[in-house]
């Protein structure tokens, strides 16, 4: 059989998978969880000898330090891993929840219910967690998935994922429900993209040329989100301990991820308080700063800002700084600037802090907190699958409710339309 062949054959069977997923349980989908947990943690042995096979073609290639060490699997990890299948095991199921419900005047009971997406396709990058958290959270959510993970992390995602399938068959669940693209090539991806037919919504997960190049060719609808270019404005009425605490952590805790702090903005009235003490600060951990005129007249260390500065997702020890006259200054440079991701504000006044929230329309918008919040375990849905900066049909941090769709229900007793 060809590479599409082969494919195609894989998206038929997890439609057909999806079916019996949709009618699981929360009961045999939770022990089919805890069961997949368990069998991570017995067979760490296996799985860290696949692993180095990975570790091994990756130093070969030239892989960076940082990209050695996300691609690293070792005992501890490994519990992680199966602690975060426990998690999702723990949360509330949304197959089958009733959303809402209404009567309509000829005594018909309209309502809206939870369920399954279907098939989910997850393209991904580098890290062999994604690939039982990814599996974790579609199946709690009742559908099939199938997973298509990086060239460089190939033997740890198909050892990974036949220690679940094993679970599934013991389970007597069709293991077709968690499938993965054996082919490394790019023509493995292409084919997936193409399988309009049978998968029903497509999640990358990676960097901005990954998701750049699903959207560019996938003919299923994709969740997508290209950067974070996350924004904090620091009110007038800013309290300026509790500002330079969270610039601090949104800034340095992190600045590789996505939701790391990329652009600070500053009331002109707050100008002059806080800025020499925050460039020292930010100085001292290393921070480069790339301001406006108007900031580095009170911060000359730092390099003169571009245009391109206020775009740039840096992901580095890197902040471009910008003094603005009001927070209506603020909310133009965000919305003309930003990505949809995350944006918080530093305030004393309740007005600025509504305004703020209402105006600004990221998928995350923060009031006296980090940036770095914007992450589903730290926003209370247990686990996330991603993070979405398009409106259709999820918009912020993915968890288990946003794998997941709804469809209108109707009782009746014997209406007919006149």
């Amino acid at each position: 059989m060809t590479i599409a062949e082969q494919i195609r054959l894989i998206a038929e069977n997890a439609r057909m998978a999806s079916h019996e997923m949709a009618r699981l349980s929360s009961g045999a989908k939770n022990d089919l969880l805890l069961a997949m947990a368990a069998a991570l943690e017995t067979g760490s042995e296996g799985l860290i000898v696949e692993n180095r096979k990975d570790l091994d073609a990756g130093t070969a290639k030239g892989l960076s330090a940082a990209m050695l060490d996300r691609l690293m699997l070792d005992d501890s990890r490994i519990k992680g891993m199966a602690d975060a299948l426990r998690e999702v095991a723990t949360l509330p199921d949304p197959v089958g929840e009733v959303t809402k419900m209404w009567k309509r005047p000829n005594g018909l009971m309209v309502g809206k219910m939870r369920i399954p997406l279907g098939v989910v396709g997850i393209v991904y990058e580098a890290r062999p967690n994604v690939t039982a958290d990814a599996a974790a959270l579609c199946l709690k959510a009742g559908n099939a998935v199938i997973l298509r993970g990086g060239s460089e992390s190939i033997h740890s995602n198909r050892a990974i994922a036949a220690i679940l399938q094993g679970e599934m068959r013991k389970a007597g669940i069709a293991e077709a429900a968690l499938a993965v693209i054996p082919f490394i090539d790019r023509e493995g991806v292409l084919e997936m993209l193409r399988q309009e037919e049978w998968i029903d919504l497509i999640i990358p997960r990676g960097g901005e040329s990954l998701i750049r190049f699903v959207v560019e060719h996938s003919k299923i609808p994709v969740i997508k989100h290209y950067k974070g270019v996350c924004h904090l404005f620091v009110d007038a009425s800013a309290n300026f301990e509790m500002a330079e605490k969270i610039v601090v952590n949104a800034k340095t805790q992190r600045p590789g991820v996505c939701n790391a702090l990329e652009t600070l903005l500053i009331h002109r009235d707050a100008a002059a308080g806080f800025i020499p003490r925050i460039s020292s600060t930010l100085g001292s951990l290393n921070v480069e700063l790339r301001g406006d005129t108007a900031f580095r007249t009170l911060a000359p260390e730092a390099k003169e800002a571009t245009e391109q500065d206020w775009r740039e997702e840096f992901l580095d020890l890197i902040l471009a700084c910008r003094v603005v006259d009001t927070i209506d200054a603020a909310i133009d440079h965000i919305n003309m600037y930003g990505s949809l991701h995350t944006e918080a504000i530093v305030t004393s006044d309740y007005s600025n802090a509504q305004r703020f929230i209402r105006e600004v329309n990221s998928s995350c918008v923060l009031v006296n907190a980090s940036t770095r919040f914007a992450d589903g375990n730290q926003l209370g849905l247990g686990a996330e699958i991603g993070i979405s900066t398009t409106k259709l049909h999820s918009f912020g941090p993915m968890g288990l409710e946003d794998l997941t769709t709804t469809k209108f229900i109707v009782y009746g007793d014997g209406q007919v339309r006149i």
